[in-house]
Order: C-alpha cells, then structure tokens, then sequence
C-alpha cells in the first residue's frame, strides 16, 4: 500500500510524526507488513540482496 503524503490533508502531520518516531530517512519511506523497512535506497539494497521478495511474499504483494 502506498501513501502519497502530499495527497492528504495531514500529510505534514504524518511526516511530522515519522519524525518523532526517529524516522531521519527521507520520504518516501516504506513500511512491509506495518514494519519499517526504510527509503527508497533500502528498497533498492533489499531487492539486489535478494531479500524483497521474501518480505512481501507473506503479503501476496507479488504476481
């Protein structure tokens, strides 16, 4: 599921909130499973790792 920010009227908050959260990685930031998983560039790591599949296999997030 993707949430684009920009698109909610309490985006900022939501940001804001990240923030607390100690959240210091850039937006997007992509959460699998409820769990935070990072930006982008971890996306990215996970995927040549060979590790994304497995994390969104349990989610049916793959054809």
């Amino acid at each position: 599921m993707v949430y684009e920010l920009e698109q909610y009227p309490e985006g900022r908050e939501m940001e804001k909130a990240l923030v607390r959260l100690g959240c210091t990685i850039p937006v997007p930031t992509v959460f699998i499973g409820g769990l935070l998983v990072g930006s982008t560039n971890e996306i990215m790591s996970l995927h040549h790792k060979g590790f994304l599949n497995s994390l969104l296999k349990p989610y049916r997030a793959l054809s």
